[in-house]
């Protein structure tokens, strides 16, 4: 099971930013801020939904290549909602929300690209 995970950020406040606004529609919220002083590298922000988190922006040279991460949502409403919440914060469209049936036949997803080109994902598995 995987505990949490992250990305490298070139510009820490753009990108803390676009996280703020591209994940709020799926619950996901800035739960804490770690300082470079305390990491001793780089500002963090740590996302989750309440009360931990688990999606952690960190501030240095964005990972090559960039990476991907899905966040699985309950619904294809909260797909939508990403999309559009992502697009709106500067996001851009790697992909419209819409089923993948490659995958399987109620695959819903969405693909924005964040400030420094990693592909984030949210999906829903549900029929309806």
């Amino acid at each position: 099971m995987i505990d949490h995970t992250g990305v490298s950020a070139r510009d820490f406040q753009r990108s803390k930013a676009f996280y703020t606004r591209a994940l709020a529609p799926i619950g996901y919220v800035l739960l804490v801020e770690v300082p470079a002083e305390k990491t001793g590298h780089g500002d963090a922000a740590g996302f989750g939904v309440p009360p931990k988190p688990d999606f952690w922006v960190g501030a240095g040279v964005p990972n090559v290549p960039p990476i991907h991460v899905a966040f699985r949502v309950e619904s294809r409403a909260e797909v939508n909602a990403f999309h559009a919440a992502a697009i709106a914060a500067g996001g851009r469209d790697n992909g419209p929300p819409g089923i993948r049936a490659h995958y399987h036949p109620h695959y819903y997803g969405a693909f924005v690209l964040d400030p420094d080109g990693h592909n984030i994902e949210v999906v829903c598995h549900a029929a309806l």
